[in-house]
């Protein structure tokens, strides 16, 4: 048995134990030490995640380097750990993006002023607890990726809304002004109830699961165990029962990626949220959602999944144009990434209930695709706001003269999130687009006009923030230093990379997008060839074969 999955949970784990048990940052020196700790520890999971995706074998069994340790015998619960390609690139990728943002973070949690032992207590742990915060949430999203076990998974589903709450609640934006404390404790209080709910609801729909499937022989949570007595007609679930699991699962993945209407947590947590936590939300945590809509839903609930994906469409659809109306209309600029981001999880979500290869090729893709180009994006929009001191797109102008790489990379970043081709999310938008088309043709075609209002939020953002005549207030803007430019070099160039070629990503993707087709029992529709005397033309009024 390999523990190579086993070692990439405990690292972070780990590390955010030792972080907190530092001595406290009540000095410069110290506050340095604990930095360089939890970032070695984020580099030392990120190789492990990348041993991970080096040791996959695309053309292997579904789930590799298998872990299972007994955990509750009598209820049939195990610690079992397994990677299909999916699991694989999101893991790194989130092994990717939190050494990213503990750089970007690096002063976020410095105590203002307290630079000597007598600040309070709260002051000098600061710190400690906001890097291990961080790491905790690392450990607890790859342990969500690679979790075969049901019950092992709705654990730590469920658990990263610990420190994820602290995070916004207790390290917010300095920007938010007078009332940022209040703000800042409505916004984590909000982003705890809804996914709390939502847990509860996934909590009743697991035991239910339980409860029939050990009626019928099979007392265990193992995954892989479960979709293929289901795949054989060992496992039954009645139509009303399947229908009702989905939904309860569905319901806790839907608040949590998050889909319209459920979604109103996401713009208020992000907006008080620093920069680095804004993008742990988005770009990491929300993803978990997304990705158990693939691994559960469409696993355990094949024929509910069949019978839902129509409205489940219909939400994306409205969850796009919604998103993308409300993010040009905003005056916040945290917001306005919020709100796109909504809009770019509607894709995502379209392409896995569109249930073709395309589709679902394309969703996965663009969780990897959005969590790059929205984390370059918000942390370059951090650093201006920590420059200015304001979130207002109004209080801001010409900053381009005065800090033309800062510039620059916002431009990047807001080209990548309106899908430019030649850019990573194009690839991801354009498969989303046409897996929908192929089926559902009404639907393809409207969620189209969310690029249309992608280019215009992107491009007023960036016109009204770094165009037109300097004001007073940023003239001295100071441009990016080396440490901000050590953190969005590397997400400019992997949005670069995958936009001109994602061949390792659907390499790795596409075996267990066919995996997921099949439980569904769901083909790609036929083309058409509606061209006379083509060698592959269907008889006029036939059907492709």
């Amino acid at each position: 048995m390999s523990h190579l999955l086993t070692a990439t949970c405990a690292v972070p784990a780990a590390g955010a134990v030792l972080t907190a048990a530092l001595p406290a940052g009540s000095t410069e020196a110290r506050r340095r030490t604990t930095k360089a700790v939890a970032l070695g520890t984020s580099a030392v999971t990120l190789a492990l995640a990348a041993a991970v995706a080096g040791q996959f074998d695309p053309d292997g069994a579904r789930y590799q380097l298998t872990e299972s340790y007994t955990w509750i015998r009598s209820f049939g619960i195990s610690f079992s750990l397994g990677v299909d390609g999916i699991g694989t690139v999101l893991a790194l990728l989130t092994a990717v993006l939190v050494p990213i943002v503990m750089l970007a973070s690096w002063h976020d949690a410095d105590p203002p002023g307290q630079d000597s032992p007598d600040g309070s207590f709260e002051n000098r742990r600061r710190t400690q607890g906001f890097f291990a915060l961080i790491l905790a949430v690392e450990a607890m999203v790859i342990v969500s990726f690679y979790a075969t076990d049901v019950f092992l998974f709705y654990v730590f589903f469920e658990a990263m809304l610990i420190p994820m709450y602290f995070l916004i609640g207790g390290f917010g934006d300095r920007a938010g002004g007078p009332e940022s404390a209040r703000q800042r404790s409505y916004a984590a209080v909000k982003f705890l109830l809804y996914n709390l709910l939502g847990g509860l609801v996934m909590l009743a729909a697991v035991i239910g699961f339980y409860v029939i499937a050990q009626d019928q022989g099979f007392g265990t949570f193992d995954l892989p165990t479960l979709t293929s007595a289901i795949a054989d007609g060992k496992l039954v679930l009645s139509g009303t029962a399947e229908k009702a699991l989905f939904l309860g699962f569905f319901f806790a993945f839907a608040v949590k990626a998050p889909l319209w209407p459920l979604h109103t947590w996401l713009p208020n947590a992000m907006g008080e949220a620093t920069a680095g936590t804004a993008v742990l939300i988005t770009a990491v945590v929300d993803k978990v959602g997304t990705f158990a809509m693939l691994r559960f839903c469409l696993g355990l609930f094949p024929d509910a999944s069949k019978t839902f994906a129509p409205a489940i469409l219909v939400l994306s659809l409205i969850g796009i144009i919604y998103g993308a109306l409300l993010a040009v209309g905003q005056k916040d600029i945290k917001r306005l990434v919020a709100y796109a981001s909504i809009s770019h999880f509607g894709f995502i979500i379209m392409g896995i209930f569109a249930m073709t290869s395309q589709g679902q090729s394309g969703a996965t893709l663009y969780m990897v695709n959005h969590g790059i180009s929205t984390a370059a994006w918000m942390l370059v929009a951090g650093f201006l706001i920590s420059r200015r001191g304001s979130r207002l797109i109004a209080d801001y102008g010409g900053v381009q003269k005065v800090a033309p790489v800062l510039a620059g990379t916002f431009l990047i970043g807001g080209l990548a999130t309106l899908s430019l081709p030649g850019l990573a999310p194009f690839v991801s938008e354009f498969l989303v687009l046409v897996g929908t088309f192929t089926r559902y043709p009404a639907i393809g075609i409207v969620a189209t006009f969310g690029i249309v209002l992608a280019a215009l939020y992107a491009l007023l953002l960036y016109q009204r923030t770094m165009t037109g005549p300097v004001k007073a207030e940023v003239s001295a803007m100071p441009d990016l230093k080396a440490r901000e430019l050590a953190v969005v070099a590397p997400l400019v160039a992997l949005t670069i990379l995958l936009g001109v070629y994602p061949k390792p990503l659907t390499d790795i993707v596409n075996p267990a997008v066919d995996a997921t087709l099949t439980q569904v029992h769901r083909t790609d529709p036929a083309p058409a060839h509606p061209v006379a005397g083509h060698p592959g033309a269907a008889p006029s009024g036939g059907e492709h074969k």
